[in-house]
């Protein structure tokens, strides 16, 4: 069998892809791009250590150059589309990290790019597939709860002892720019692909900045909030950001026959279920959810980061169920869309927006030159302040934040 080759765009956040490639069977990792050559270097070394051989590239046009079927871009969270188009329309699949895309103009030339050429898009929405995830979509799509009525959502990553490492004390980095309900999918997102559902409107909501995060260079709101209508009528509350926590994550369906939870704890989900007549009276269950492949264990984020790239390569390979469990660039927008238009509804008063389905091409020139976000060199003269109120952060921080990246750089 041919195997795909791969090359990878970002050696930081792609080193979990790098080795995933390299150790499988039905592809072969061929490049790997990135500006900051120890990376690339480690790349070499990773692979030299594997007697694989692998291009290293420092420039993207380099990079495309080589002998590619298919892309994984690792690259910055607010940068993805225009890649991803590029790249698609040079003949390459393309599996997108988090997020999808930075405005709504970006959203319709994706969706209109997959659909141009017909290749493979996936979405590596890893917070979809650990166990307990995966199990409570498959009792979900059997009818086991019935009908959703309410689901909750929540990823809450403080960041702040990490921040100088993915920040390197840039003012102008995409993470110290972003809107409060930008990183939206790893609340919003396993919902959707448990549940099937889509949203059809959004009110935004986002948390004071707390100090913690003020003193390195974040002036976004430190929690930011999406509650959406789905297309059945359910109400999400999705909840993410850079608050304190006791739990990390946690997700919770509840339907016309019962609910099932995700504490985020030893993969354990929590039923409870009721049949005929048993209003009040039905069955409560604890139990372990088990990887549906077992080496997905030996990964990172619960196992999610196997799963994104196996069904990504077996999507291209022609595999019906990888399709169905990858999540395809339609969902990819649904996941990420409530986060752009939420924090329209933060600026305007928490107003409600209704969010588009732009797998219908009539509902896409509303949003088609709507670039509206708080990234300058993306938004361009539709630039949004990236709070309500606005504050003032001094060089000195970010070069303080700086110092403290170059303290602990390796090498």
């Amino acid at each position: 069998m041919a195997k795909i080759r791969v090359g990878v765009f970002g050696g930081a956040r792609g080193f979990t892809m790098i080795n995933q490639l390299l150790a499988r069977d039905d592809a072969v990792l061929t490049a790997v791009c990135d500006k900051y050559r120890p990376l690339l270097d480690r790349v070499g070394k990773k692979a030299e250590e594997l007697g694989q051989k692998v291009a290293l590239c420092e420039s993207f046009d380099e990079f495309m150059e080589q002998e590619m079927d298919a892309v994984v871009l690792a690259n910055y969270a607010n940068e993805h589309v225009p890649y991803a188009v590029r790249l698609l329309d040079s003949g390459r699949h393309v599996m997108s990290e988090v997020l999808t895309c930075s405005n709504m103009a970006e959203a319709v030339e994706l969706i209109e790019a997959v659909e141009r050429t017909g290749l493979v898009y996936t979405y590596a929405e890893n917070y979809c597939y650990t166990p307990a995830r995966q199990e409570m979509r498959r009792r979900y799509l059997a009818g086991d709860i019935g009908e959703l009525l309410y689901a909750e959502g929540e990823y809450i990553h403080d960041c702040s002892s990490i921040w100088p490492q993915i920040t390197y004390g840039e003012r102008n980095h995409w993470r110290n720019l972003m809107s409060s309900t930008f990183y939206n999918t790893h609340s919003l997102g396993p919902l959707l692909k448990m549940t099937g559902l889509r949203p059809v409107s959004v009110s935004g909501f986002e948390t004071p900045l707390s100090p913690h995060m003020l003193e390195l260079g974040a002036c976004f709101g430190s929690g930011g909030m999406e509650i959406v209508t789905l297309n059945n009528g359910a109400i999400v509350k999705s909840l993410h950001g850079d608050l304190k926590h006791a739990a990390h994550s946690r997700y919770y369906l509840s339907g016309t026959r019962g609910g099932l939870l995700d504490p985020n704890k030893d993969c354990m989900v929590c039923a409870y279920t009721e049949g005929p007549g048993e209003n009040c009276r039905g069955k409560k269950e604890e139990y372990k959810a088990e990887h549906p492949i077992a080496e997905a264990g030996q990964t990172g984020h619960g196992g999610g980061d196997y799963y994104t790239v196996h069904f990504f390569i077996r999507s291209i390979l022609g595999d019906e169920e990888a399709k169905k469990m990858a999540v395809n660039v339609y969902e990819a927008v649904d996941m990420c869309t409530p986060g752009i238009l939420g924090y329209k509804s933060v600026l305007e008063g928490n107003r409600s927006y209704r969010v588009p389905d732009l797998r219908r091409p009539e509902e896409r020139d509303a949003w088609r030159n709507d670039r509206a976000c708080t990234f300058p060199d993306i938004a361009g003269d539709q630039l949004l302040p990236n709070r309500i109120d606005s504050i003032s952060v001094p060089d000195s921080t970010y070069e303080r934040v700086k110092q403290l990246w170059i303290d602990k750089k390796p090498g």
